[in-house]
């Protein structure tokens, strides 16, 4: 197969691997599973939806900042593409369920809930 449709192969497999019958329309993976996509994939987004604040004082390593109170109807400018897998972060875990849950009823078909970064046992940046 060719580099590229072998890529989308590859994230197919993983949203099917992930998916669960979410009645709420994202998943919710552990922070393991996370790392595991981190490390073996590629074309996913990491989004930390704590305030500008909290995000400067330290984030996930390569994470975009798109605070959940800015997640209303109209698809955030950061995240373009409704089909690009999302692993959606906050401080405990209550702010990403929040988003998570507003970007897939948005229509973003592969939103991941990871928890909080209070857990998070990878890299942190500032």
């Amino acid at each position: 197969m060719k580099t590229g449709v072998m890529h989308l192969f590859k994230l197919a497999v993983v949203a099917v691997l992930l998916s669960g019958c979410s009645s709420s329309g994202y998943t919710h993976i552990s922070q393991e599973k996370a790392m595991q996509i981190m490390r073996e994939e590629t074309g996913y987004l990491i989004v930390d939806v704590r305030r500008p604040d909290e995000f400067a004082e330290g984030h996930i390593a390569g994470a975009i900042n798109v605070p959940n109170e800015t997640i209303e109807s109209e698809t955030p400018e950061l995240l373009p593409d409704k089909e690009q897998v999302l692993l959606v972060y906050c401080r405990t875990g209550r702010r990403s369920r929040e988003a998570a849950g507003k970007l897939a009823g948005m229509g973003y078909t592969a939103v991941y809930d990871i928890g909080g970064i209070r857990t998070w046992k990878g890299g942190i940046e500032n």
